[in-house]
Order: structure tokens, then sequence, then C-alpha cells
């Protein structure tokens, strides 16, 4: 049986976003944004699920013209914000960086 994560505290959550930069905190998720071509973000995203897939840990995805942007928490704990979501989302700023993804502020 899969372990079940564990919230973080709000000054852990504060610690953890200091080691992700760019990435922000809305509600109970952290978002970030990149400007991308699109064909090359749907690449990028196919690159996101197979790490994914991986570590069985998935981002709300939202393609758009120029732009993508990744929402992350676990629904497994009850929508609040764990470790798994920062390892997220440090992978997922490797890959854009790997797709030659640009920041974008949204």
């Amino acid at each position: 049986m899969a372990e079940v994560p564990v919230p973080l505290t709000e000054d852990e959550i504060a610690a953890a976003l200091e080691t992700v930069p760019g990435w922000r905190r809305e509600g109970d998720e952290i978002t970030r944004s990149y400007g991308i071509r699109y064909h090359g973000g749907v690449a990028m995203i196919v690159h996101v699920a197979d790490v994914e897939r991986l570590i069985s840990h998935h981002a709300d995805i939202d393609l758009r013209w120029g732009k993508v942007r990744f929402a992350i928490t676990i629904h497994d704990a009850a929508h609040k914000l764990t470790a798994a979501d920062f390892d997220l989302a440090r992978r997922i700023d490797a890959i854009a960086q790997a797709h030659m993804a640009e920041p974008f502020d949204d």
C-alpha cells in the first residue's frame, strides 16, 4: 500500500518556496508559467508527463499559445502541499530549461 503524503506546515512551505525560485503559492498549490512556442510546449509537456509517470505525481497543466502553466498539489493529501510538490517543481524547472522555455510572469 502506498504511503499517504504528509502535508507541510506553513513554515516548511515558506522554506520550500525559497528552494524553487519563480514558483509561487496560490492557495494550496504552487504554480509557474513558461513562455514557449506552442509545439515546443507540447514536447515539454510530454517530457514532464514521462517524469510524472515515473514518480507517480502529476501537475495540472494548461497549454496556451506561447505559454504553459503548471499547478502542483497532492490530491491524496487533501490538496495540501507536500515535499513531493516541491520535488516535482524542481524537475519541471530542469525540463523547462532543457526545452529552452523562458520563465513567464503572469
